[in-house]
């Protein structure tokens, strides 16, 4: 049993915590108004999730899932996550981020700007190309043919690993993609983004994936 932490309760950060609490985790969920405002969602996941604060999520959290909007990059709580693994879903849409001049110009990716806040965490990036609802729909137990496949891309082996581990044991097969600045092989418009494949697929998906300015 892990004490996964997530901050941010939408539909990635909800369904990240009923699949956790499925598989016999502790979950520990912070959002942005609030912990009072949680209560429907702890109640259906029952004993096993607590409502907290952010820096309450992140103190608790073995790993900590960080899946909120961009703008919120800058407050998440640096400190508690030292030395942990981070999980980052984050994608970029500038018409709902604004306009981010080093994502424009593709010097960097959405992790790497939450890895920079947070100095000492081990981020990897993860969840971010797959439909809330099919976490839970399309997941299937290690073996099954035909199995979907998600993305791993981190600097540290030891927390891809880790991530890997638990998507596995989530219902999916896992593919490498590399370093954290390799994940813009996954990010919107590319062709492994919101679809469903295979490890062979996804990979093949990853190797023909292009910068926004080779389109």
């Amino acid at each position: 049993m892990t004490t996964i932490g997530i901050i941010g309760a939408g539909n990635i950060g909800s369904q990240l915590a009923r699949l956790a609490v499925q598989h016999g985790h502790e979950v520990v969920i912070a959002n942005s108004r609030g912990p009072e405002t949680l209560t429907d969602l702890v109640d259906e996941l029952g004993p096993s999730a607590h409502a907290a604060t952010r820096d309450e999520a992140a103190q608790a959290g073995e790993i900590v899932v960080v899946t909120t909007p961009l703008a919120a990059i800058e407050t998440i709580p640096v400190e508690p996550l030292v030395g942990k693994v981070v999980i980052d879903t984050n994608n970029y849409y500038p018409q709902r981020d604004g306009h981010i001049a080093a994502l424009d110009d593709e010097t960097t990716t959405t992790a790497e700007l939450l890895q920079d806040h947070l100095r000492g965490a081990k981020v990897v990036k993860a969840f971010n190309h797959i439909a809330a609802a099919a976490l839970t729909d399309e997941a299937e137990p290690a073996g099954t043919p035909g199995r979907r496949a998600l993305v791993v891309a981190g600097d540290d082996a030891d927390a891809k690993h880790t991530v890997a581990d638990l998507i596995d044991a989530f219902g999916f097969d896992v593919v490498d993609a590399g370093a954290l600045a390799e994940g813009w092989r996954i990010q919107r418009d590319t062709p492994g983004y919101v679809v469903r494949l295979t490890a062979p697929e996804l990979r093949e998906a990853l190797a023909s994936a292009k910068r926004y300015r080779d389109m």
